[in-house]
């Protein structure tokens, strides 16, 4: 069985939609500039990082684009046996589902990104990644915190969101670091997602999807509030409205596809992320991004059971400009040169050792910190180090 998985907020980058620009399905950005009243061409080719940082850019330009990239796969003829979108990418794979008319959609996306981002402005808030301690952990941190910060994200083994007012997400940092985790990563965003500080966008939201009508599923969606499949048009309205002040449980989500019967996971949208996730979640499972024409004929590959020589790397997207350096085995870590936090870092250069196999950067950036230590036993894709990049 195949899931098709959409990308949320965070995995846009400036340009995303160029080499689109030529393809069939690119016809899907005229229809939502007519449905968004804006022109949404231009926030995926010409917007720089700042523009399309801003939520009510992000979330518009990276629904469409899925929506582009689902068209251009379905025109191939693969199709998918259950959906599941983190956060944002929920709103897509309701639209993929049948459940969401394209306009519609559009429309409803644009009315989120506004009300979150005006929710954001309304009282500052902030989220950061706590990595390598378990969920019930990072839980506990947050409570012990004793201020407004909530777990927003399980995202997958040793990677959990918090979320917040700042001085309490500091806090909490500084409890889960004593309960053992190796880093805390803030994420550069402009609100406290999935938290209680959204409780004025989901009033906003529930307005909205008061005057749209939803139709039954043709597939089943895994929402982000419960981590199960639902197919009936009633339940989404309100596992909308929840999702905004919910955590995103897409650990549980891939877990509850794959006890399904989903062996082949396949990201459409912009960016690796889920896929990363979904890496580090299912040992077993086949994974693939699609989020350019060229990635089309490896998905074919993929569906048909055949080798695809992958991206020499087991790295995973975090955000925009941080990305993650993991092990490529299970074995005791041993770093090969002083590198120290700021030296530039070149695609391929070598980090250190796991039993004998080279821990190499598949990306260049600058050091931002290591996550192992000289002589720790480390596991196959946990994070050794991350960089930031451009």
């Amino acid at each position: 069985m195949i899931a098709f998985t959409f990308p949320g907020q965070g995995s846009q980058k400036p340009g995303m939609g160029r080499p689109w620009a030529d393809h069939e399905s690119w016809e899907l950005v005229g229809e939502a500039s007519d449905a968004a009243g804006r022109d949404v061409a231009a926030l995926l080719l010409d917007a720089d990082a700042e523009e399309l940082t801003r939520t009510r850019n992000a979330q518009l330009a990276t629904f469409v684009l899925s929506l582009v990239v689902l068209d251009a796969v379905e025109r191939l003829g693969v199709e998918p046996d259950r959906l599941a979108g983190h956060s944002l990418g929920e709103y897509t794979a309701l639209a993929a589902s049948g459940a969401l008319d394209f306009g519609d959609g559009v429309r409803l996306v644009s009315e989120r990104g506004e009300a979150m981002q005006v929710a954001a402005e309304e009282r500052t808030g902030t989220m950061a990644a706590v990595l390598a301690l378990d969920d019930d952990q990072v839980e506990i941190a947050c409570v012990r915190a004793a201020a407004d910060v909530w777990v927003a994200n399980f995202n997958a083994p040793g990677q959990v969101v918090v979320a917040g007012e700042p001085d309490a997400v500091d806090e909490a940092g500084r409890i889960a670091k004593s309960l053992g985790a190796k880093k805390m990563l803030p994420l550069s965003v402009s609100g406290a997602f999935h938290t209680p500080f959204m409780r004025p966008a989901r009033d906003r939201l529930r307005k909205a999807l008061a005057e749209l009508d939803l139709r039954d599923l043709d597939l089943p969606v895994v929402a982000n509030v419960d981590a199960q499949p639902h197919t009936d048009h009633t339940e989404w309205a309100s596992l909308l409205s929840a999702q905004l002040c919910s955590p995103v449980r897409w650990r549980q989500t891939l877990h509850t596809l794959f006890d399904d019967g989903v062996r082949t996971f396949v990201e459409v949208g912009p960016g690796t992320a889920l896929t990363g996730m979904a890496k580090r979640t299912l040992d077993s499972a086949r994974t693939i991004s699609v989020g350019t024409p060229s990635d089309l004929d490896a998905l074919l590959h993929v569906v048909a059971g055949q080798p695809v020589a992958e991206v020499a790397h087991e790295g995973e997207h975090l955000f925009m400009v941080e990305r993650m350096v993991v092990s490529p085995a299970a074995g005791v870590f041993l770093p090969t040169s002083p590198a120290r936090p700021g030296a530039e870092i070149g695609v391929g250069d070598v980090l250190g050792v796991v039993a004998g196999e080279e821990v190499r950067s598949p990306f260049a950036g600058r050091l931002a910190g290591f996550l192992a230590v000289e002589g720790e036993r480390v596991m196959p894709r946990q994070p050794i180090a991350w960089l930031r990049v451009a």
